[in-house]
């Protein structure tokens, strides 16, 4: 039960520092000048911003890394008791695959010759001009 209550804190945090990197604004500009705002019109006061960003920043990204190590932790002794997978606890190994043989034995399969599959094409012509032609349509 506890894991899944770190796990959703991470997720919230995790949430909240993008949005929290997102609103800081680049050196040369302050919050207001992002959306739209001009110098001299701040949200936050002339420096109020930055500093108060700036330590959100860090206070979540301790946060972050508090959770993300104790969720390893976490992680370790829950896959050590818990989450195997079916190979795993198993326990079997499987035997190699034996080659089967085939059933007639050591005869090879058969092959013609290029002799005989002229003979075979020659047979099957013959037949088909003997097949009457009211069978065979054109």
């Amino acid at each position: 039960m506890l894991y899944y209550a770190v796990v959703a804190v991470h997720i919230i945090v995790c949430i909240f520092l993008v949005l929290v990197v997102l609103l800081q604004s680049g050196k040369g500009a302050d919050l207001a000048g992002a959306f739209g705002g001009g110098a001299t019109q701040t949200a936050f006061g002339s420096r109020g911003p930055a500093s108060f960003l700036t330590r959100m920043t860090t206070v979540v990204a301790i946060i972050f890394m508090l959770t993300s190590i104790g969720l390893s932790m976490m992680g370790e002794k829950r896959s050590a008791t818990e989450d195997r997978s079916i190979l795993e606890t198993s326990g079997r190994t499987s035997a190699p695959a034996q080659e089967q043989k085939p059933e007639t034995g050591d005869v090879p399969a058969y092959v013609p010759t290029p002799e005989q599959i002229e003979e075979q094409i020659r047979q099957i012509q013959e037949n088909q001009d003997a097949v009457p032609e009211e069978i065979m349509p054109e």
